[in-house]
């Protein structure tokens, strides 16, 4: 098995679904991003949303909790240690494309793209990938380019 093969390059992989309830964007809301189309359905009905909607961090923040649920692809067969997956060094280009609104399911995706070793780190590597969250109608309502340190050796 190669690191190509254990990181699954260029093959999507499903990280599972969230339906995002009213109770908990609100709860979110009244946390972490307080702006009235988070905190009520009247509030948001004036809004360009319409309607009650989750965050745009309450979908990123599902995103993450789905991706370390399903950090590890596939079982490692390959030479030497198996790698270990360490800290982000963070993320690119989150775009909130549509929002999630009260009752969605939203199902997460995370694709790995490639990655590179480290000069300044010997024996780790970046992993790179792109993140996304699509509605019931399958469009794409929030991605992000991903990056996270692995080690191998």
């Amino acid at each position: 098995m190669t690191l190509d093969d254990y990181f699954a390059i260029g093959i999507p992989q499903d990280l599972g679904s969230h339906v995002f309830t009213a109770e908990e964007i609100v709860a979110f809301a009244r946390k972490y991003d307080p702006q009235p189309f988070h905190l009520s359905e009247e509030g948001a009905k004036g809004t360009v949303f319409g309607a009650l909607c989750a965050s745009g961090w309450h979908t990123t923040s599902m995103w993450m909790r789905h991706n370390l649920l399903q950090i590890e692809p596939v079982e490692w067969t390959g030479d030497g240690p198996k790698p270990e997956f360490g800290p982000s060094p963070g993320f690119q280009n989150l775009r909130w494309l549509k929002p999630a609104y009260a009752g969605d399911t939203i199902r997460f995706s995370r694709t790995t793209t490639g990655h590179r070793a480290l000069a300044s780190r010997p024996g780790w590597r970046l992993l790179s990938g792109q993140g996304e969250a699509f509605n019931g109608a399958g469009e794409t309502i929030m991605s992000m380019d991903t990056a996270v340190l692995v080690k191998v050796a």
